[in-house]
């Protein structure tokens, strides 16, 4: 097998961390499931909860295309908090001199700004809530009201969860808990990820409400496990929240790795889009080999 030379970047979004690699310089269409999981081994590649690719766009009305796997080497439709180190990363390489970028993403394009303070701003577009687009199937399962929202009971080896199912792109189960610190999140996350009201799988949200602007999160993301934070989880989270009628925008989100800032106008549309604003950094650079 003929060895490949990549050049990477190493980057995180509120202890996010992943894995940037330019596709539009260098060939990354070879590289395997396999090869995926090896870069982002902690022990023995670099170490990522994701990879994140910057391509060349598909579309028109796009600057680049942005693809993610997770450190399993699936291929997942969105990352919120890659999505600011992308915008980053484009810019820092100079890639582009916009500072807002318009991205290609697997459902739709996001509009993603570096601001003057260094925090990024990403339009994460309106929340799927359909349960057929989620996509989720309710069929069996147990139901209720709650404020404006319906939540659904998921019954687990040794108890249950009631959640809200919400899409950001890619799909989330969001649950109230008393104390994220005390939460099953490690006997939960695995059964609730996989749970086969899910048919592609479930990133699995444990929030902890402190008052109407603030919550804290924590999430076991389909794929990697539990990451310091999810971009798209803090979003679900908030949307979830704010249709149970215990949030009001804009909410802080309190993550292990650091705060996100989520705004969702819900009172003028379900359809107004998810604004998030949050951290993005390099943490080094380098080159790897690949066998």
């Amino acid at each position: 097998m003929t060895s490949t030379r990549l050049r990477f970047t190493k980057m995180h979004g509120a202890g996010n961390d992943f894995i940037v690699l330019d596709g539009i310089s260098q060939d990354l269409s070879k590289i395997t499931k396999e090869q995926w999981q090896a870069l982002a081994h902690r022990q023995f590649g670099i170490g990522a909860d994701q990879i994140l690719l910057v391509e060349k766009p598909t579309v028109a009305d796009a600057e680049f295309r942005y693809r993610i796997f997770n450190s399993d080497g699936s291929e997942v439709e969105q990352c919120g908090n890659g999505s600011r180190c992308f915008v980053r990363f484009v810019r820092e390489k100079g890639l582009t001199k916009n500072k807002t970028v318009k991205v290609q993403v697997a459902h739709t394009i996001l509009s993603l700004t570096e601001n003057d303070d260094g925090q990024v701003t990403v339009n994460m577009g309106a929340p799927i809530l359909s349960p057929e687009l989620v996509p989720f199937n309710s069929l069996g399962l147990e139901s209720k009201s709650d404020g404006s929202s319906i939540i659904y009971e998921l019954k687990l080896s040794n108890d249950s969860a009631w959640v809200g199912a919400v899409s950001m792109g890619n799909p989330h189960a969001v649950q109230i808990v008393a104390d994220v610190e005390t939460a099953p999140v490690a006997i939960q996350g695995p059964q609730i990820e996989k749970h086969p009201a899910f048919p592609k799988k479930v990133n699995a949200g444990f929030m902890q409400i402190q008052n109407r602007h603030e919550i804290k999160l924590r999430v076991f993301e389909r794929g990697s496990g539990e990451t310091l934070a999810c971009g798209t989880g803090a979003c679900a989270a908030v949307v979830s929240g704010i249709l149970r009628g215990q949030l009001d925008s804009p909410v802080k989100v309190h993550t292990r790795g650091g705060d996100l800032s989520i705004a969702w106008d819900n009172k003028t549309s379900l359809e107004s889009p998810v604004m998030m604003t949050g951290p993005a950094q390099t943490v080094f650079e380098g080159e790897v080999t690949l066998g």
